[in-house]
């Protein structure tokens, strides 16, 4: 048995239910995994919110976990090559990672960069990738200039790492109390509020070649159309407004999104363990707390990312 969370309706967190469960054992090309952290992100409560196209109820709750391999399905292997049970693993867009134990595809799953906890490797993947796209999509290139908006969330300090690897100057923006972690991860921090546009033009020293929007907010969109040139050089996770202003969004639930995230896992994964990509956390949760986890990711400012840990049988 398992101990795992689900949605049983759409609606808020505090309508989830932690139940416990048989794990299925695994068929040929699974794995089942024995969780010892759980990633949370604000998409697993946005997502099983309302109703959605496709989704049926009940649904179970988490996108990434690290962990232990607890079973392998007949002639499997995972997504990073041969693997043996007991092997330290991630897997990242699968379904039902706030569980002690999750059966899960096994191309989905990766040998876990032993430089990270158990807790940072279960929150790499998806702001990860979320990162690398928002880089790729904009065509940002070494030597250029860059606006980031929400420089300090987990997107935000994914974003910045990736770029100082790639030689692209990167302008963050963020509260007073968070500049010195932007600057850490090698960001120009800008405070965000009133005058914005005109803290990052004199930062910026010359021309912002693009723009990357981690938080949606009105300011966000309206600075980057007033200092980016090209409106194709602008990306946006969060708005709703960038459609209708002409602004490129892009979502992990896109297909063309999704190839560009599965793609690029491998990559990411490499540069964690070199230690040129690591992940500030700033929680860790016992599994049954998940409902309070995504309280605090609500908040907007939870300082890291948020692990959930099973009890260890």
């Amino acid at each position: 048995m398992a101990h795992r969370w689900i949605a049983p309706v759409p609606g808020p967190v505090d309508s989830w239910l932690f139940v416990d469960e048989p794990v299925r054992d695994p068929g040929p090309g699974e794995v089942t995994i024995r969780v010892r952290a759980a990633g949370v992100n604000p998409a697993d409560a946005k997502h099983v919110a309302a109703p959605r196209p496709g989704i049926e109820f009940p649904v179970p709750i988490g996108y990434e976990v690290s962990g232990e391999l607890a079973a392998i399905g007949p002639d499997t292997v995972i997504g990073s090559g041969a693997a043996n049970v007991g092997d330290e693993v991630i897997a990242f867009r699968v379904r039902g990672g706030y569980a002690s134990a999750v059966t899960v595809p096994a191309e989905k799953v990766f040998a876990k960069p032993t430089t990270l906890t158990h807790a940072q490797a279960a929150n790499l993947l998806l702001a990860g990738t979320t990162a690398a796209e928002m880089l790729f999509v904009t065509g940002a290139a070494p030597g250029e200039t860059v606006l980031l908006h929400g420089a300090s969330g987990a997107v935000g300090v994914s974003v910045l790492q990736q770029a100082r690897l790639r030689g692209i100057r990167v302008i963050g923006t963020c509260s007073e109390e968070r500049a010195d972690e932007v600057a850490r991860f090698g960001g120009v921090p800008v405070r965000y509020g009133h005058g914005l546009a005109g803290r990052v033009r004199a930062a910026s020293g010359g021309p912002v070649a693009a723009a990357l929007d981690a938080v949606g907010t009105d300011e966000a969109v309206d600075v980057s159309l007033e200092l980016v040139a090209d409106c194709d050089r602008i990306v946006s996770i969060a708005s709703g407004r960038a459609g209708e202003l002409g602004i490129r969004s892009i979502a992990g639930s896109r297909p063309e999104s999704a190839r560009f995230r599965d793609e690029v896992r491998p990559e990411l994964i490499a540069l964690a363990q070199t230690g040129d990509l690591t992940v500030p956390v700033a929680h860790e949760l016992p599994l049954s707390q998940a409902p309070e986890a995504l309280r605090i990711i609500a908040t907007g400012h939870p300082g890291g990312k948020i692990a959930l840990i099973p009890d260890v049988p």
